[in-house]
C-alpha cells in the first residue's frame, strides 16, 4: 500500500520548563532546550519510515539553513520527501514543555496558506497512491480538488479539534477516517456519533493519559487505555505516532482493536525520547511490544 502525506514540516526549538510560565513579566534563569524538526508531516513520515512503510511526505519549507536541515533530515530517517519552496521561508515554532506534557507553541514564523505549487508532480502522486493523508496545513486545501478527482481514501488528523471552527470543515468532508484529540470537546462522543451518521469508516479520538475512544461505522465503541510503563521525556510526536500505529495495524490487515493497541504502543514508545519518533522504533520492536504487554498479534 503507497501512503502519500501531505504537508506539515518545520524547524522548532523545544524548550523544557518545571511549570508552563504564568501570563505575566518575568525572568526564567534556566531552561534546557533543543532544536529538530518538527509538525505533523514529518512526525507521521519518519515512524512510517522506521517501520519499512517507506510513505512519501510533501511538505512546504523555506530555501532558506532550516528548510535544507529538513531535507537532510528527512533523507537520514530515509523518508521520500518532495517540496516546494515557500516564499515566507521555513516554518518555525518554539514549544514551552512541562513535566506532565503541558504544551504552548509558539509560531515564530508561519508558512503560507496559498503559494504555488508544482500541481503536475503532486497529481501524478495522489494518483499513483492508495491512501492520503491530508494534514490540516493551510496550503493542503488547495490539493484537495484533485484528492476528490482521483477518488483516494483519505485520512487526516484534526489535533485539538475546535467546534464549530470552519476551518477543519473541508478536511472533515473528505476524510474517511478522522483521528482528533478530546482536549477542546465537552462532549467528544457527541461529535464522533456525528461524523459516523455522515458516512465515515472510523472516527478514532485520543485522551492523552486518558487513552484513546474509537467508533466504527458499525457503531461500535472500543477504549484503549494507555501503557503507564513507557518513561515520560517528551510528548511531541505522541498523537502522529499513534496514527501511524493504528495506520501500520491497517495496512497489515489486523482489526481495529489491534490496530489501536498498534498505535498506543507506538505513542508510548514516542514519549521516552525526545524526538519525533523513538529512534529504535521498528517492526521487530513493534511486534516484541505487542507480545508483552497484549499477548499474540
Amino acid at each position: 500500500m503507497k501512503i502519500l502525506i501531505i504537508g506539515g514540516t518545520t524547524y522548532d526549538s523545544i524548550i523544557y520548563l518545571p511549570q508552563l510560565p504564568e501570563p505575566k513579566p518575568q525572568t526564567i534563569h534556566y531552561a534546557p532546550f533543543h532544536e529538530t524538526m518538527g509538525s505533523t508531516g514529518a512526525g507521521k513520515a519518519i515512524p512510517l519510515s522506521k517501520l519499512n512503510r517507506s510513505p512519501i511526505l510533501h511538505s512546504i519549507i523555506g530555501n532558506d539553513p532550516y528548510g535544507h536541515k529538513i531535507i537532510d533530515d528527512l533523507e537520514k530517517e530515509g523518508v521520500h520527501f518532495i517540496y516546494d519552496f515557500d516564499p515566507n521561508g521555513t516554518e518555525r515554532h518554539v514549544n514551552l514543555m512541562d513535566p506532565q506534557g503541558g504544551r504552548i507553541s509558539i509560531f515564530v514564523t508561519q508558512s503560507s496558506v496559498e503559494l504555488p505549487l508544482d500541481m503536475v508532480r503532486l497529481e501524478q502522486c495522489i494518483e499513483q497512491c492508495d491512501l492520503v493523508v491530508l494534514n490540516i496545513i493551510g496550503y493542503t486545501k488547495q490539493l484537495i480538488p484533485l484528492v476528490k478527482k482521483h477518488r483516494k481514501p483519505v485520512w487526516t488528523d484534526l489535533h485539538d479539534y475546535d467546534l464549530g471552527n470552519p476551518y477543519h470543515e473541508d478536511y472533515i468532508e473528505i476524510a474517511d477516517t478522522i483521528f482528533l484529540s478530546s482536549d477542546q470537546l465537552d462532549d467528544y462522543r457527541a461529535v464522533m456519533m456525528k461524523w459516523i451518521a455522515q458516512g465515515k469508516e472510523l472516527v478514532v479520538c485520543t485522551h492523552g493519559k486518558g487513552g484513546s475512544t474509537a467508533l466504527t461505522k458499525e457503531g461500535k465503541w472500543l477504549e484503549t487505555p494507555i501503557i503507564p510503563d513507557y518513561p515520560f521525556v517528551d510528548a511531541n510526536g505522541a498523537g502522529d505516532n499513534f496514527f501511524v500505529g493504528y495506520l501500520y495495524g491497517f495496512m497489515n490487515g489486523k482489526s481495529v482493536e489491534e490496530s489501536l493497541r498498534l498505535g498506543t504502543i507506538c505513542a508510548g514508545l514516542c514519549i521516552s525520547s525526545k524526538e519525533l519518533a523513538c529512534g529504535e522504533l521498528s517492526e521487530s520492536l513493534l511486534e516484541q511490544e505487542y507480545r508483552k504487554y497484549y499477548g499474540g498479534l
